[in-house]
């Protein structure tokens, strides 16, 4: 859900969001609509969560905010967050409401240059500032780090630093060529920078780190097999994550639309493939809306032709799964079929690499 696309105070320089300096508002009516069907389903399931991001959330306000989570019933609520805003006030709103929070930060305050004010001071102090308000409320957050360039001489100082910020978990996202960034960076050192990630959280493990889990439970899941207890390829295949039902993960944008499988796409409008959305809420159920999103979505056929390619061509594919659609289409100039990406590269191929020569390398 995103309950605005401003995103305030910050205006970092590897953001991707086009709107981030405009403040667009969702009205109740689009968080009525989205309810209806999410309530029937969050009863259905306990674990269901209600993400508000997508721009700064807490820009939106206490007031509003709390307006747009009160038609929903059972769903469990988390904010992505730069922090910059919080106070006891939102720590207070936090509390109340069991709203579970994700941080958005660089590691220590030297790996923190492209985080920014409005103004280009340097916004570390005042991250750490609404940080440090969670911990004296003692609310629980997780971490989300964007990493530019990933050189593996950094990596046991960038764990160090969060495994005593006393986070729960922390994610490693390795910068994108995507949106409005059009940055690159060299990627030449992203496995042994996996690798010693994954070596400096082995020493200290404290905290869970999002892509290493992903590379061990996928491993799991390969030598545990899918339970028909003869441990051949046939299991392997059952269980691989890329044979997974696909997950629409619907984004919905501050006026309605749903945007599918890539939040990136959200506020984006292509001469050839339109604005990405399925639909818009206001005018068609949301479960009508997923329930015909292969008909209704009109890049989808491209984007599976794209996967298809990947399965075909590409050895990690059942790591993988095929690479996203935003990175698709950002990397191979408005294309959703093609294969490769630096995504891929830097974080799929070479997690996967850095983190299994680790494990060899120690015997796991």
């Amino acid at each position: 859900m995103q309950p605005t696309t401003l995103c305030r105070p910050l205006d970092c320089t590897y953001c991707y969001l086009p709107l981030r300096k405009t403040r667009h508002v969702m009205p109740v009516t689009v968080a009525e609509a989205v309810a209806g069907p999410v309530n029937t389903w969050a009863r259905e399931d306990p674990r269901f969560e209600v993400v508000w991001h997508g721009g700064e959330p807490l820009s939106a306000g206490r007031e509003h905010l709390a307006r747009l989570m009160a038609p929903f019933r059972g769903a469990k609520h988390s904010v992505q967050t730069n922090a910059a805003l919080i106070d006891d006030a939102w720590c207070e709103f936090f509390a109340a409401r069991d709203v579970a929070v994700g941080v958005s930060l660089d590691g220590p305050e030297e790996m923190n240059s492209r985080r920014i004010t409005r103004a280009g001071h340097p916004a570390y102090r005042v991250i750490r500032r609404g940080i440090d308000r969670l911990r004296h409320h003692s609310i629980h957050f997780d971490v989300i780090a964007v990493v530019s360039a990933p050189d593996p001489a950094r990596a046991a100082d960038l764990y160090g630093f969060f495994a005593g910020l006393g986070c729960r978990t922390l994610g490693v996202n390795i910068e994108e060529h995507e949106g409005v960034n059009t940055a690159r960076h060299d990627l030449s050192r992203a496995a042994e920078f996996w690798e010693a990630l994954t070596a400096a959280w082995q020493a200290r493990p404290v905290i869970q780190v999002r892509e290493v889990s992903r590379v061990l439970d996928f491993a799991r899941t390969i030598l545990d097999g899918d339970g028909d207890g003869d441990g051949e390829g046939a299991s392997v295949v059952a269980s691989s994550p890329a044979r997974s039902p696909w997950d629409p993960l619907p984004t919905i944008t501050y006026d309605g639309g749903v945007v599918l499988l890539s939040p990136e796409l959200a506020n984006f409008h292509d001469r050839r493939l339109g604005d990405f959305t399925t639909g818009n809420v206001l005018h068609t159920g949301l479960k009508v809306l997923l329930a015909e999103a292969e008909q209704r979505t009109r890049w989808l056929p491209e984007f599976w032709r794209g996967v298809d390619a990947c399965k075909a061509t590409c050895s990690y594919f059942d790591f993988c799964g095929g690479a996203h659609p935003a990175n698709r289409y950002f990397e191979h100039n408005g294309r959703m079929d093609g294969t490769r990406t630096r995504y891929c590269t830097a974080s799929k191929i070479a997690l996967f690499e850095g983190v299994t020569r680790h494990a060899h390398a120690h015997g796991h």
